[in-house]
């Protein structure tokens, strides 16, 4: 198999290689101006830079080829042409075996090299002809697709050729993520979000390399996932959120739609419903599943604690099992989120009945059980994931059980946490979190007694009490979450704190295009672009 990839990759190689030789004689000799690759603005900061100090020219006779008998190259390459056209205007044909005004070529080749120790690992050479991509699987391929969108420049320069041509610096990145999970969440229960928002969400993570979206589904104010089984759980827990809003939900072809959009940017979606409290949309829709003595009623509030399942009746591990079955039917990721978090009305023994109930369910349909650190109190499988928020006792009573922990301290990680006192959206339960507090913790060393090998990732929950549009959601979670993303990425010694406020204070452009409302952090010297943000008009 290894020798028929790496033959089907010099076919391919060798072609285009003699389709560039062809074109020498046409080329024009360019004097490109030095340049130095590491002087660039990546976010996450890639393992390893060269530079060669020379440039890539990108203009209309580039083209694009990939590995065409490997799955999900050629896809690949057509999302980084539709990038290109959408930042420069460029049309670049992808694998176009007719092409001959082609000038230089970006290759995307899959690599069976022993030198990529993940599959998300690549390895980038830039020269004046061509950018030759390598990886492993198309996952890798995606990320150095990121990779080569953020050293494309703003502007061309039209001095040196004809056509007008972005420069980019030429040199070698070989580059490796630090943790495998890295992750934001979404609250799409509290206030709910359109289809249409999580994709755009979706699109500015990628971006950055992180591969979970983590949708909070149920919740005390509203459920936002049709299950055909209960239809009442849309029809009246979907009905509400907080402040009284229209809430709403989304059709499992709807929900399907996310799933397969996200798939297309290699990130997965974690789906959480949570329980055994937080659960009062769902007892509302049917109360048969209620277990606080009191008669449900919808809720618009805020509070937390005071809803909780009757743990004791099989009617509701018979509709839990119902919800995971119709769930993971249609999320092709390995995991489950339980929630388990502030059941402060569930007795300490029927919650880890509940728990140790419920694990069992998600393993049957084949998912990973996920759950807020209060878990671990629960008899769980070890391939449970315990996700450390709040109790760093429960994070390390975690490790001693054998689970792995998701990082997502409520000091450190919360999006939703106010930037300061001036803040307009979110809260401050954990206290302040600007922009350099959020960026300025080291992971792999957070809590003692819990090592990188414990760890699987880094999650930036983004709750949504405050917050019931696109914009408010923007301002709270950027530009932290690009922070976020370099603290899960990148090695520890290539984090920077005075480094990385350069480099993101030069991702202005790139939010400005796509319309981001963030947080304009006096911390940072924002690089002014040439793209304007475009105001929502509000009633």
């Amino acid at each position: 198999m290894k020798n028929s990839i790496l033959f089907k990759s010099l076919v391919v190689l060798t072609v285009f290689t003699a389709l560039v030789a062809c074109q020498q004689e046409k080329k024009k000799v360019i004097n490109f101006p030095t340049t130095d690759l590491t002087a660039e603005n990546f976010v996450p900061k890639p393992l390893k830079i060269i530079p060669t100090n020379s440039a890539f020219g990108l203009d209309k006779n580039t083209i694009i080829y990939t590995s065409q008998n490997a799955t999900g190259f050629p896809e690949v390459g057509e999302f980084l042409s539709e990038k290109i056209k959408w930042q420069t205007d460029l049309e670049l044909a992808v694998n176009a075996s007719d092409n001959t005004s082609a000038e230089r070529i970006i290759f995307i080749n899959q690599s069976d090299s022993t030198a990529f120790s993940s599959k998300e690992g690549y390895a980038l050479h830039i020269t004046q002809d061509s950018i030759i991509l390598n990886a492993k699987t198309a996952e890798g391929a995606f990320r150095g697709v990121q990779t080569i969108r953020q050293i494309i420049p703003e502007t061309s320069n039209d001095t040196l050729s004809e056509t007008k041509m972005w420069l980019i610096p030429t040199g070698k990145i070989i580059d490796n993520p630090n943790f495998e999970y890295r992750g934001s969440m979404l609250d799409v229960a509290r206030h709910f979000f359109s289809v249409e928002d999580v994709k755009k969400y979706i699109d500015i993570l990628a971006y950055y390399k992180i591969n979970i979206l983590h949708l909070h589904l149920a919740d005390d104010q509203g459920w936002r996932i049709e299950i055909k089984s209960w239809p009442k759980l849309t029809e009246i827990g979907g009905s509400s959120e907080v402040g009284g809003g229209p809430g709403g939900f989304y059709t499992q072809e709807e929900y399907q739609d996310i799933v397969a959009y996200a798939a297309k940017h290699f990130i997965t979606i974690v789906p959480e419903i949570d329980m055994p409290g937080h659960t009062n949309a769902a007892s509302v829709s049917y109360p048969i599943l209620n277990g606080n003595g009191k008669t449900p009623k919808i809720y618009t509030g805020t509070e937390v604690g005071f809803s909780t399942f009757d743990t004791r009746k099989d009617t509701v591990y018979a509709f839990i099992d119902d919800v995971v079955r119709e769930i993971s039917a249609i999320t092709p990721g390995p995991y489950f989120h339980a929630g388990g978090d502030e059941s402060h009305v569930t007795k300490k023994k029927d919650f880890i009945h509940f728990v140790s109930k419920v694990d069992k369910i998600v393993k049957k349909y084949g998912k990973k059980m996920i759950g807020w650190d209060e878990i671990v109190h629960a008899d769980i499988d070890t391939s449970a994931i315990a996700q450390f928020w709040a109790n760093e006792e429960n994070a390390k009573l975690a490790v001693e059980k054998g689970l792995k922990i998701i990082l997502s301290p409520g000091k450190k990680a919360y999006l939703d946490m106010q930037y300061d006192t001036l803040s307009k959206h979110g809260l401050h339960w954990a206290g302040y979190i600007p922009v350099d507090t959020g960026y300025i913790w080291t992971p792999e060393r957070y809590v003692k007694g819990i090592n990188k090998e414990n760890i699987l990732g880094v999650e930036a929950p983004l709750w949504s009490e405050t917050i019931s549009n696109m914009e408010e959601l923007e301002y709270l979670a950027f530009p932290r979450m690009i922070g976020y993303s370099e603290l899960s990425w990148s090695v520890e010694e290539n984090r920077n704190w005075e480094n990385y406020k350069v480099r993101l204070g030069n991702q202005a452009p790139y939010l400005d295009k796509m319309n981001v409302k963030y947080y304009p952090s006096e911390l940072i010297d924002w690089k002014k672009s040439k793209y304007t943000y475009k105001t929502i008009d509000k009633d």
